[in-house]
């Protein structure tokens, strides 16, 4: 019974210890089935996306840059396949990075690139390949590819590349590209850029990004847990929306440049330290060539500039990475007669027959500063005192109009404001006037006497001086320089036609402008011209105004590396004019920086570069040979003599001063 009874006993209890069981059995079934539905419904996508993303990469697949064309179709900028390297931020450890600079030898410049651009792209995603270095050799490329298996996050990749295949030819005006900042890296990643791309840093590559550049493709692959990647058909269950997203090609730029002629001007100043050219249509406003010397090679700035090197440039004294066509203003010295020339005879302050004898020096009223002329050059009219360019005739003129009235009509002529270009600095330039002198102390007439001749506070750049001279010779039609043609898709259907942009009408009196032309036309052709001799052709007739710009002396500095034939104090050679006398047709400035007389330095670079234009750009439009006298050049010959005879005829008027004249 005692036995019994204690079975009885032991029974219920198991029984409730059962129900307990399965009670907690139940409520942790339950609780499983609650987080796996959280987890399957809930939670479910969010997981699946964590998921794809370990697996599902995407990468950018790079646009074809537009190309940057002379108004001929010679590239100036194009693209060429190159072996670009690749890693992800998170898969760069110390370990691997000393392993890349064993394997492929980095130098420790490009370990300091690779540092500098896994830094910025830590700051995005870590996950994402970032450019370590463009345009690796072949060799370096197959040795990565060889280690792939071990370094699935490492990649050579073969992608369009920016080359210049004209070498430094219009450098400053094409311009180059370098790697973003990370402060631009940030605020470009919005507009679909990333850390590591190249942008235009110069001229026209930075000017027209936005229609250079193109818009990048997407491609989305997976891989394994090995960072294999996976063939389509297994990664087709993984990958949502379309795989592949093509890239969209960027818009070509068409210039009015002329290539041939840009390389012969560059090559007429090759024997100079440091020149600007501009040569522009006179009848449209377009830039036919555009020089800045010193240059560079924008192969080596894209991408492939040293630390040397950059330092030997950056230590230049003449700038070389400074337009000095566009954003150097400089005295222009008498090619800014002109404007004392057109101010005097509107206001009828002067005449063209009225003589002034010129004994070498010039005094102004209640000043006792004597202000010498480059000779004593005798009595001369006005046509005479623009041939032989006497400073005395000019300083007397201006000091009847006065110094505000020369800032009006050089204002008028575009000097003391921007182009309208807008590349590279684009310079307003200086025009002084009472108020601006009194400003800064106190006006008084000597200045408006510098004034007159281009000197003293008087600034004004290559393009703006060409693009006054063009507007002399068109009758007074003042253009924004223009350099792009059009804009082109690639396969070269028309985007965009630019057409020619007028920045002021110019009421200048025919009369006016004819007195002008023919004493221009003296300058270069006739005895006692101050370009006589240097820029007289027998291929083209040119007429044209020489300058020489004094500037103030200046000391080099004791660590300034020192450049032959060049010297910060010597004086600006300048030369202005146009071609074919006549009936001009282009207009041109040439500069050579510190470089002395004009007529003798400045004028025979405009004289080869004019020559050439008439000789092969010229004939070259107009369906003819390119010699000078060869086919229908003939003709063009015969139309030159006639030309100058017509000239010569109607300077007969006003001849050079012979014995008599002398006082």
């Amino acid at each position: 019974m005692h036995e019994g009874g204690s079975g009885g006993v032991a029974l219920p209890t198991l029984g409730r210890r059962l129900r307990w069981v399965l009670l907690a059995m139940l409520i942790c079934f339950g609780g499983l089935v609650v987080r796996l539905w959280q987890l399957q419904v809930m939670r479910g996508d969010r997981y699946r996306e964590r998921t794809v993303s370990n697996v599902v990469h995407e990468r950018f697949l790079p646009s074809i840059r537009g190309r940057i064309l002379d108004r001929d179709g010679v590239p100036l900028a194009d693209n060429r396949p190159a072996f670009n390297l690749y890693a992800t931020p998170k898969a760069m450890t110390p370990a691997l990075r000393g392993t890349l600079k064993r394997l492929i030898g980095l130098s420790d410049e490009e370990l300091e690139k690779i540092d500098g651009r896994l830094a910025v792209a830590k700051k995005r995603k870590v996950r994402d390949p970032v450019l370590l270095l463009e345009d690796i050799s072949r060799e370096r490329a197959a040795l990565v590819d060889q280690e792939r298996y071990r370094w699935p996050d490492v990649e050579v990749r073969s992608e369009p590349y920016r080359h210049y295949p004209q070498g430094d030819l219009a450098a400053h005006l094409v311009g180059y590209m370098t790697q973003m900042t990370a402060e631009e890296a940030s605020q470009l990643g919005t507009q679909g850029y990333s850390s590591d791309e190249l942008i235009g840093r110069y001229g026209l590559e930075s000017m027209w990004e936005n229609y250079l550049r193109g818009k990048k493709g997407k491609e989305r692959y997976a891989v394994d847990a090995r960072g294999r990647r996976l063939d389509e058909a297994t990664a087709a269950g993984l990958i949502q929306g379309d795989r592949v997203t093509e890239p969209v090609a960027g818009y070509s730029l068409v210039l009015t440049l002329d290539a041939d002629l840009q390389r012969i001007a560059e090559r007429a100043v090759a024997p100079h330290p440091a020149a600007a050219v501009a040569v522009v249509e006179v009848a449209t406003g377009k830039v036919l060539a555009l020089v800045s010397k010193p240059s560079f090679d924008p192969n080596v700035m894209t991408g492939h500039l040293t630390k040397a090197e950059a330092k030997f440039l950056d230590d230049d004294p003449r700038k070389p990475f400074i337009d000095k066509a566009l954003r150097v203003p400089y005295p222009p010295g008498s090619t800014f007669k002109f404007i004392t020339t057109i101010a005097a005879l509107e206001d009828g302050q002067g005449r063209e027959d009225e003589p002034i004898v010129c004994k070498g020096s010039y005094q102004v009223a209640g000043d006792r500063n004597l202000f010498d002329c480059t000779s004593s050059h005798g009595r001369l009219d006005l046509v005479g005192a623009i041939q032989h360019s006497c400073n005395v005739y000019f300083w007397s003129l201006a000091e009847r109009v006065g110094l505000d009235r020369l800032a009006q009509v050089a204002n008028e002529y575009g000097f003391g404001s921007r182009t309208g270009l807008g590349l590279n600095g684009d310079a307003p330039g200086r025009i002084p006037t009472v108020a601006w002198y009194e400003k800064r102390g106190r006006f008084v007439v000597g200045y408006t006497i510098n004034g007159a001749t281009g000197q003293g506070d008087v600034e004004l750049t290559v393009m703006q001086l060409a693009m006054a001279y063009a507007a002399l010779a068109n009758g007074g039609t003042l253009f924004v320089p223009q350099v792009v043609d059009r804009v082109a898709r690639a396969d070269g259907a028309t985007v965009i036609q630019y057409q020619p942009q007028v920045k002021n009408r110019i009421d200048t009196p025919p009369e006016i402008l004819d007195l002008w032309k023919r004493g221009t036309y003296k300058v270069v052709n006739e005895p006692g011209g101050t370009a006589y001799g240097y820029v007289t052709s027998d291929v083209i007739t040119i007429a044209g105004k020489t300058g020489t710009a004094q500037v103030a002396a200046k000391k080099a500095k004791k660590d300034q590396r020192q450049i032959r034939g060049w010297s910060p104090s010597a004086d600006h050679a300048w030369f202005a004019g146009v071609a074919p006398a006549d009936t001009p047709e282009v207009a041109i400035v040439v500069l050579i920086e510190h470089g002395g007389p004009g007529g003798k330095v400045a004028g025979p670079v405009a004289k080869a570069i004019l020559e050439g234009w008439a000789t092969r750009v010229r004939n070259r439009q107009h369906g003819t040979a390119s010699g000078p006298l060869v086919g229908g050049a003939i003709l063009g010959r015969l139309r030159q003599i006639v030309a100058t005879w017509q000239l010569s005829q109607r300077a007969a008027a006003t001849p050079a001063p012979g014995p008599e004249d002398e006082p």
